[in-house]
């Protein structure tokens, strides 16, 4: 599998050719796994120079669309925006393998894909 890494940039443009298809948004950080099905409408950044602590990102993926999110409970749940957030970071790594965009942070690792819906 061939990994190449992008610059935001290039992530954000070949990710813009996935609007108006359904992904399907894998999330790992530390213990917490969960999985979000969603239509995406357009993905759009957000930047916060009003952070309250160190957690609040400076800089945000926000990939808006409605969906479900799976957690570790038995049933899915609705997004609870119309949009799912992912934090980035200086050092955050993006990558694309011509199937999957993976985002890889020091909280997480994200990993984006098309599905068959």
């Amino acid at each position: 599998m061939n990994r190449e890494y992008l610059s935001v940039e290039e992530f954000n443009e070949l990710l813009q050719h996935w609007s108006g298809k359904t992904i399907k948004v894998t999330k790992q950080e530390l213990e917490d796994h969960d999985e979000t099905l969603m239509q995406l409408d357009s993905i759009s950044y957000e930047t916060n120079t009003r952070r309250l602590d160190e957690y609040e990102p400076m800089h945000a993926l926000q990939l808006n669309g409605t969906g479900t999110i799976q957690t570790e409970t038995p049933n899915s749940q609705p997004l609870p925006e119309s949009f799912y957030e992912i934090p980035l970071e200086d050092t955050s790594l993006y990558q694309f393998d011509n199937t999957r965009f993976s985002l890889i942070t020091e909280r997480g690792t994200y990993i984006i894909e098309l599905t068959d819906q």
